[in-house]
């Protein structure tokens, strides 16, 4: 059955591929040990500087970015950027499962062989040793175990007080203001189905489901992938096929390395994104998340609470359970 939910799938992404129109393509520069970085992006203008700084200095060698149809100038400027192949779609997200066919045919085509990691344009990936390796030296380590896939969880930072408090400019580091994360608070049960582990809690659950836990947004998710290109997504980056590369965590009693996606929505530009996601209603089940978010901004909430955490490095972490360095010394 799986088997034939994966061919389906990448069927699926060889059919969209006729949806993305190519802007910059640069692709004849990769090489062929590149590290790989694919997002999907729309109207993220004043993030993409930090952005792409931020994973420069970790050390990914070429950006594939799909652009949804911005109107914001971040096409024009990622076009000018001489490490970004970019290609532009104006059709349904929603109907490429929220990005995810555009970006199984780019990985099926472009990523054979790579490591290529996943992310939104708000999320940061933390891995052990981040502030002194650089990202190959993690992906050498994993090809040497013989790992195909690394998990992270999305840990969602946020600042203390309302969201627009404090202004995000172009460039800056979203940490500075967004710099709180809830320490525990998180339930893990099995999918049974794909293998994996399916976390939720955390600040969105707190605030945005208190009545309905079960309905926040999955934290889980597998970004980092050898990638092959008979491999595909199957619910963005929170599973894949084949199922084996699911299971990131250990069944017999140890710790597999691990990390963490630092998640910077909740800035000021975070009630004008839930508004505009709200009207264009091209999220997952009708949009219920950003629906539970507009009800919610109308009333400035503030996300921190005496068990918030102030973020410090990936050792901090480490210490409370939420990533781990495994065996990797």
């Amino acid at each position: 059955m799986l088997r034939l939910a994966r061919k389906r799938w990448l069927f699926r992404a060889f059919r969209k591929r006729r949806e993305l129109r190519g802007i910059a393509d640069r692709t004849s520069a990769i090489s062929s040990d590149a590290i790989l970085l694919y997002s999907t992006i729309r109207n993220e203008r004043v993030r993409l500087p930090f952005f792409l700084r931020y994973y420069r200095d970790m050390g990914i060698n070429h950006f594939l970015i799909v652009d949804n149809d911005s109107d914001d100038g971040s096409r024009e400027y990622l076009a000018e950027q001489p490490d970004v192949s970019l290609w532009s779609t104006k059709h349904s997200y929603k109907r490429a499962r929220f990005g995810v066919d555009w970006l199984n045919w780019l990985q099926m085509k472009y990523g054979h062989n790579h490591w290529c990691l996943v992310v939104d344009p708000d999320e940061f990936f933390v891995y052990p040793f981040c502030d002194t390796r650089p990202l190959r030296a993690l992906t050498d380590w994993l090809d040497a175990s013989s790992i195909k896939s690394f998990s992270a969880m999305l840990l969602d930072m946020y600042p203390k007080g309302p969201f627009d408090a404090q202004p995000y400019h172009e460039g800056q580091d979203p940490f500075e203001i967004a710099q709180w994360f809830d320490s525990g608070n998180y339930t893990i049960q099995r999918n049974r189905k794909y293998g994996n582990l399916w976390i939720q809690g955390g600040p969105r659950a707190r605030m945005f489901f208190p009545d309905l836990p079960e309905r926040a947004p999955a934290l889980n998710k597998v970004p980092l992938v050898r990638w092959n290109r008979s491999y595909a997504y199957a619910s963005s980056t929170h599973m894949l096929l084949p199922r084996g590369l699911n299971q990131v965590y250990d069944e017999w009693g140890g710790e597999k390395a691990s990390g963490v996606l630092l998640h910077a929505k909740f800035l000021d530009t975070f009630a004008h994104k839930a508004e505009e996601e709200m009207e264009r209603r091209q999220h997952y089940a009708n949009s219920h998340e950003y629906r539970a978010y507009r009800a919610a901004t109308a009333k400035q909430p503030d996300l921190w609470c005496k068990w918030s955490e102030k973020y410090i490095n990936w050792r901090q972490l480490e210490i409370l359970g939420l990533m781990s360095k495994g065996n990797w010394a």
